[in-house]
């Protein structure tokens, strides 16, 4: 293949081609060949050197071919085996975090965390606001407990009075006389 005609754009997916609409543009190949001679150069030192230039532009081609192949055919085996990209990604994030966990900077880290975390749960101080975060959880739920039974005795009353039938019996009232009574049972569970 003529080096003259490359596409470079290593992204293109005509790596190493050049599209016909581009091989119509003319090329003064007098200016080309009329570059001035490096200086400390000789002619044959400079022949040489293209000739060199040359033979790597044309292993470069030849390797941008191959890669291309070997791209193509990567791409069939994975989807050929059911691979998609999002699967390579899994993997690739899967196997970076075991990389990370298994690191000496995430080791240590951990270590440390755990030596701070046994110090402060040990301490007066924790040991205090766990008590009182305890006590308060208990008493809110003794305060929703308390506030359940009035809504249910609140109910209660209202099924016991002789108003529209189909209201007691709507699934709204119903609904809501149910839930009222979970929340209680919950409650009282977590009392007991």
């Amino acid at each position: 293949m003529d080096s003259a005609g490359q596409d470079i754009n290593l992204n293109s997916p005509n790596k190493g081609l050049l599209s016909d609409s581009m091989t119509d543009v003319p090329v003064d190949t007098a200016v080309a060949t009329q570059s001035p001679v490096v200086e400390g150069l000789t002619e044959a030192e400079e022949e040489e050197l293209k000739a060199e230039l040359a033979k790597v532009e044309e292993e470069i081609v030849t390797l941008r071919q191959v890669l291309a192949a070997k791209e193509r055919h990567c791409g069939e085996l994975k989807r050929k085996l059911g691979l998609s990209a999002l699967e390579g990604l899994k993997q690739n994030l899967s196997k970076s975090w075991h990389d990370v966990q298994v690191s000496n900077a995430y080791v240590k880290t951990s270590e440390k965390l755990g030596e701070w975390n046994e110090k402060v749960t040990q301490s007066d101080l924790y040991k205090k606001t766990q008590e009182t975060l305890t006590q308060a959880g208990q008493k809110t739920s003794a305060a929703l407990s308390t506030m359940g039974s009035a809504i249910s005795r609140k109910l209660g009353d209202m099924r016991g009075r002789p108003f529209s039938h189909s209201f007691r019996n709507s699934a709204t009232f119903r609904s809501f006389e149910d839930r009222v009574g979970t929340i209680k049972f919950s409650n009282f569970k977590n009392i007991i």
